[in-house]
């Protein structure tokens, strides 16, 4: 009894004098969440330890010699330091969260030392983003207990984090290249400063397996640091984003048209700058052209961009028949490419038609899409008719190394293969001097282009705005076989805003540096032919136990499952095989003990 009056007694004095103990730091398992890579194994998301740095306040003799002392170590001023200690509302107070293990290690020696009292150090799991803002958007972002949240985090956020193999999360390998991606962001922010546009995607993908190599999406984000984002720079625009595509459509209107056989290459429409029909309740509807283009058939409708032209076409199919041939590209049903909240577009069936509904769509209005749909769309011209969804995740790779390919959705076959050509055939005249997109044209490379610009609806009044517009560009390439397609799409640009004029230079761009970079055959750049195969030896991951073994010569994709164990510590430098390592093999593995494996 008296044992427990004393308690009691000491209790009261404690919440007497407002001096509550330290809160209890909770011993947990740190997770194991696996990170993101690109197609090449460069790391785009990493799991890290960090640490939160706190106070308690009555253990602290002398609040600024505490904080002169912390303020080097936290890179933080001092007196910030001090009036969050002086001011705080409790004495446990965080000075600040998720510090890397460089400072944990000075602090834990400085409190070693004594000369920090009343310091916690509290470790905690965090993820760094080694590319910053590169391909931010696919990539997505972790809340504050590391679960996804945006992006492919939030998408394969059970893989990541091991929640069917107790913790131990897996690696997603996508389709993106670090390196390709890096040049679309670069052109994409260049274009988005010169035509001070709202935003800018541009999109790169391999049409025979659509891989999507690269998608670059502006205003983008850092998402090291999420709480300066704004919620425009973390969307995800070329999978969510719906949004009429004015006359690049044009290619798969006309392509519909001709696979049906409603019209061919030999057929023939008068254009006097506008299309004009009277409806059977007498109703005059009349849509204008850019220009009175004359006589003009599928291969000019291209060229030219005539309006006029694909109206007239359109009226030689019935709407439903039409509807169903845009259904086949994709429209209206959202692609599966694994974006979290992707947009179906917006195709309204063919009985909720008006009369100028089937001209109007024909030339790329009174439909909404999205920058995936209209790449998966273009792979089926690509590949002679057979359509190709889209595809962002390659790969998984487990906690024990054990890899999960991912198959994309079905391919299926749109058009008669002899359509296809010939619709890449009309495309490539776009670059021709004649054409809208003759700024695209590279030297001694064949590209497959088509140009656009867009009124966009202004939501005050209803109507299409009379200033704001999207221009835009697609290329196949090279145009006789296709193996990449690159389209951007700029959105509000002020001062010039037609396609051919801003879209196409910067495709052009692209497609120069692309096509050195992903060896594609051009004029002066000659291939040369080998075996298709090349032997390498298999390399197995040795195991980790009471001494460090040998490494050496193993790919990166061998070792980088020991990124995720718990037991042990280890840092991948580099790409390729690994040349060097330290410690040494045979080296006695503690707690302490760091594997850095450096490739080449």
């Amino acid at each position: 009894m008296g044992l427990l009056a004393f308690i009691l007694f000491v209790r009261y004095a404690i919440l007497m004098l407002g001096r509550d103990p330290p809160p209890p730091v909770q011993s947990r398992r740190l997770a194991e969440r696996g990170p993101i890579l690109d197609r090449n194994g460069r790391f785009l998301a990493l799991q890290t330890r960090l640490a939160n740095i706190s106070v308690w306040r009555p253990d602290i003799d002398n609040i600024e010699a505490l904080a002169a002392e912390l303020s080097p170590m936290l890179e933080m001023p001092a007196d910030e330091i001090a009036g969050r200690i002086s001011s705080a509302p409790s004495d446990f107070v965080y000075i600040r969260k998720q510090v890397d293990e460089s400072v944990m290690k000075m602090i834990n020696a400085a409190r070693n030392e004594g000369r920090i009292r009343g310091v916690g150090v509290e470790p905690v799991v965090g993820r760094i983003y080694p590319e910053k803002t590169l391909a931010s958007h696919i990539i997505g972002f972790v809340g504050d207990e590391s679960d996804g949240l945006a992006g492919i985090e939030y998408a394969f956020d059970d893989e990541l984090a091991g929640a069917a193999n107790g913790g131990k999360g897996s690696a997603v390998a996508l389709t993106i290249d670090a390196n390709v991606q890096h040049i679309l962001e670069r052109i994409a922010g260049a274009t988005m400063e010169e035509t001070r546009a709202e935003a800018v995607m541009m999109l790169a993908m391999d049409p025979r397996s659509g891989d999507i190599i690269g998608s670059a999406s502006l205003p983008g984000f850092d998402p090291n640091d999420i709480r300066a984002s704004t919620e425009i720079g973390r969307m995800d625009r070329p999978g969510i984003w719906a949004y009429e595509p004015g006359s690049v459509f044009k290619v798969f209107s006309i392509a519909a048209l001709m696979d049906s056989g409603a019209i061919s290459d030999n057929s023939v429409f008068v254009c006097n700058g506008y299309y004009e029909r009277v409806t059977n309740r007498g109703e005059r509807i009349r849509i204008n052209c850019l220009d009175a283009h004359g006589r003009v058939g599928p291969r000019e409708i291209i060229i030219l961009s005539c309006n006029a032209g694909a109206a007239y076409a359109s009226d030689r199919l019935v709407n439903g028949a039409f509807y169903e041939l845009l259904r086949d590209f994709g429209f209206g049903a959202r692609t599966g490419v694994g974006s979290p909240g992707e947009t179906a577009g917006f195709l309204r069936a063919a009985e909720r038609w008006s009369d100028r509904s089937k001209p109007t769509i024909a030339m790329g209005q009174e439909i909404a899409v999205s920058a995936m749909q209209m790449i998966q769309a273009a792979s089926a011209v690509a590949n002679n008719g057979i359509l190709v969804p889209p595809r962002i995740v390659s790969h998984l790779v487990s906690a024990d190394g054990k890899t999960t390919r991912l198959e994309g959705a079905a391919t299926r076959r749109v058009l008669k293969s002899e359509t296809a050509a010939a619709m890449r055939s009309y495309m490539e005249d776009v670059t021709s001097s004649i054409g809208t997109g003759w700024r695209a044209a590279v030297e001694d490379l064949s590209l497959a282009v088509k140009t656009g610009t867009a009124q966009i609806i202004d939501p005050v009044t209803g109507a299409y705005s009379e200033t704001d517009f999207i221009a835009s560009c697609i290329a196949l390439l090279p145009a006789e076989s296709p193996s990449l397609i690159l389209y951007l799409v700029i959105v509000k640009p002020q001062g010039e805003y037609l396609g051919g004029r801003i879209a196409a230079p910067p495709i052009r761009e692209a497609a120069e540096a692309l096509v050195d970079y992903l060896g594609i055959p051009r004029g002066r750049n000659p291939q040369m032919s080998h075996p298709p195969a090349v032997t390498l030896p298999a390399g197995e991951l040795p195991p980790v136990t009471g001494h460090v073994p040998d490494f050496t010569g193993l790919a990166k994709r061998a070792v980088f499952p020991l990124l995720l164990r718990s037991d042990i510590r280890v840092e991948i430098r580099g790409d390729g095989w690994v040349r060097r390592q330290s410690p040494p093999p045979g080296t006695p593995v503690t707690a302490d003990t760091v594997i850095v494996l450096e490739l080449e």
